[in-house]
């Protein structure tokens, strides 16, 4: 069972610049995730030429199940609206989150975040160099489903948590709470926006992968996360692999966890 985590920033290859659908639909066929969390993901967007993101992935992915919930209608950076539950199916364009599944979906749950209050200082990459700006915030939204899977049903989740310092651990308590009345075992896949181990100190969620992903050229960070609640883990196979490979666009490396099969000691800190 392959887990995954990818932070598509709408495409864009950033040797180019340039959403090249085709070449997204084979990076996300070479993760062979049988779940992936997406972030970043853009619908009806013409900077991604009006391209469905989340359908392609799903595509790549021979998953027959995928749910695209926009936060914003709009484009970040150019304008843009909070997306309600009535725009889930509208033609504007829209930016937000989406997991696709190999596996039958019992239930599908949506949770949104509220964005910060105020604007907060950022650096932003500039064509001529890091620049501090002040941004507004965007809302969030948390995609959960319980899947039926071969080791009995998990709930699996995906989010993108806000830059925000401080705010975003707001938002991690808000979504530890929102799975905690779903059924275990839980694992979380997201942007968590939150370093290394921080999102581990802050939910007590056990973290089943600790790799760099960002940036993508020469990976330092870890804002990429897997993460298992504590409660029901028993239940999770044992993690095998941890993969964090290359791809011809983003700026955040894909992240994926191969589990076996069968109830084993999980690889965890």
């Amino acid at each position: 069972m392959r887990l995954g985590t990818f932070n598509l920033m709408h495409g864009r290859s950033l040797a180019d610049g340039l959403v090249d659908a085709d070449r997204v639909h084979a990076a996300i066929a070479g993760l062979d995730a049988d779940v992936l969390g997406m972030q970043e993901v853009d619908r009806g967007q013409h900077r991604s030429g009006h391209a469905d993101l989340a359908r392609i992935a799903a595509d790549a992915l021979g998953a027959p199940e995928v749910l695209f919930v926009p936060a914003v209608v709009g484009t970040p950076g150019v304008g843009f609206r909070v997306a309600t539950d009535a725009d889930q199916d509208g033609a504007d364009p829209h930016y937000g989150v989406a997991l696709v599944s190999r596996y039958p979906v019992l239930e599908w749950r949506v949770t949104r975040l509220p964005a910060a209050p105020l604007r907060s200082p950022t650096f932003v990459g500039l064509a001529a160099g890091p620049r501090l700006m002040l941004l507004d915030d965007e809302p969030r939204v948390l995609i959960a489903a319980v899947l039926e899977t071969p080791i009995g049903r998990v709930t699996v989740a995906t989010t993108h948590l806000s830059f925000v310092p401080g705010w975003n651990v707001r938002q991690l308590q808000l979504v530890r709470w929102a799975l905690r009345a779903m059924p275990a075992p839980r694992v979380l896949l997201a942007d968590l926006n939150l370093p290394g181990g921080l999102p581990r100190l802050f939910s007590g969620w056990h973290r089943l992968a600790g790799v760099p992903t960002y940036p993508s050229s020469a990976p330092r960070v870890q804002f990429d996360h897997v993460l298992a609640d504590r409660q029901g883990i028993e239940r999770l196979p044992r993690v095998l692999q941890v993969a964090s490979p290359a791809v011809p666009f983003s700026d955040h490396r894909p992240l994926v966890v191969t589990l076996r099969n069968r109830p084993g000691t999980l690889e965890i800190d």
